[in-house]
């Protein structure tokens, strides 16, 4: 008799299955991971679109927007306190809180506690009263699972000046030093005019300070001091390659760290370079307190960042766009002449009579 015949797969037809999977697989997860991002930007200009409904709530009630410092400047030990004051450097995320679905925890910022003076203690401290995480602050696009506490993404506009960040009281932005801007100052347009961006969380240490090697920090979440951002920020371009910063030079990285601090390497932005560009500080000031500064706006997005205009509208800025004559120094912060960075200068700008094209 016949033994039955016995079906089944041969080497040369299980490797070709194998390698049509695997085809397959390799076809399939470009797609998955596009999604994702797709998801994340999706999530990325939301929230910058609440934190524009938040910023027009608080002007609807003060009739101006958020100081991007402010706050109590005793800045010394008064009884029955145990710790210092905020010396004047709390941030304008403090003042957005009730508008964001955050009215407790500013409420308990201002009752102070645990020795804690009402307001509470420097911005860049721990507290376990704002020792806290805020979803709605933070880009899932940022990469980074850790280290969110008191962590945020999104920066306040300076404008287009490098000139005194940290301190100014009068900018060409809409976010200043103990300052209030509102949509009357906006003589160029609120349409036309930045108010927020992102930043990409910055390694937080500066002591003993980082000295590069060349390729192994990278520009989006550090800043390279010893620069004079004010004369030719065009240099400040020089310093990096391939995304990364050369050899030999000092960096720090404070951006998107502290959210409670209002010093502008912390919670601001300038519309000097463009996107994803090289920040640079002048001098050699280790903490985040530097005063000329160039600091564009970063994200790990493909291609550029996502920006709120003071109109509300989320607007994605191309890392190309054009910035003028990067060669030449930056006006005074007192100055309403036309910004010389281009249609990104004009755009961090809010009086600065410019004609704005497409961008």
């Amino acid at each position: 008799m016949k033994q039955p015949c016995r079906r089944g797969f041969t080497l040369i037809e299980l490797l070709v299955v194998i390698a049509i999977i695997a085809i397959l697989i390799a076809l399939l997860l470009p797609a998955v991971q596009q999604a994702r991002e797709a998801a994340r930007r999706t999530q990325c200009r939301n929230n910058l679109k609440q934190l524009g409904l938040a910023l027009h709530n608080y002007h609807d009630n003060f009739n101006g927007f958020v100081p991007r410092k402010t706050g109590t400047n005793t800045c010394a030990v008064v009884a029955p306190y145990t710790t210092r004051d905020n010396c004047g450097r709390l941030s304008g995320w403090m003042g957005l809180l009730p508008y964001i679905d955050q009215a407790p925890l500013y409420n308990n910022v201002q009752a102070g506690g645990g020795g804690r003076p009402p307001g509470g203690p420097e911005g860049w401290t721990g507290w376990n009263v704002w020792d806290v995480t805020i979803p709605g602050a933070l880009c899932p696009s940022d990469g980074l699972s850790s280290g969110t506490v008191r962590a945020h993404n999104y920066v306040f506009c300076i404008g287009d000046s490098a000139r005194g960040n940290s301190d100014s009281t009068i900018v060409r932005g809409l976010f200043a030093n103990r300052s209030t801007y509102g949509i009357r100052d906006v003589t160029d347009g609120t349409s036309n005019t930045i108010m927020m961006s992102e930043v990409v969380r910055g390694w937080n240490g500066a002591n003993p300070l980082v000295t590069t090697n060349g390729g192994d920090y990278r520009i989006l979440n550090t800043t390279v001091m010893n620069q004079d951002p004010v004369n030719n920020p065009a240099a400040c371009r020089l310093l990096a390659t391939n995304g990364a910063y050369n050899a030999g030079l000092q960096v720090k990285g404070y951006r998107g760290r502290q959210m409670w601090d209002g010093q502008a390497e912390r919670v601001g932005f300038n519309t000097i370079l463009p996107p994803n560009s090289v920040s640079c500080s002048e001098g050699a000031n280790a903490n985040a307190d530097s005063g000329n500064t160039v600091l564009p706006p970063t994200s790990f997005h493909t291609g550029g960042v996502h920006c709120l205009m003071a109109d509300g509208a989320v607007k994605f800025i191309s890392e190309n766009i054009d910035s003028g004559n990067l060669s030449l120094a930056s006006p005074q912060q007192n100055s309403s002449a036309v910004s010389p960075y281009g249609i990104w200068g004009a755009l961090g700008s809010k009086s600065g009579n410019e004609t704005i094209g497409e961008f």
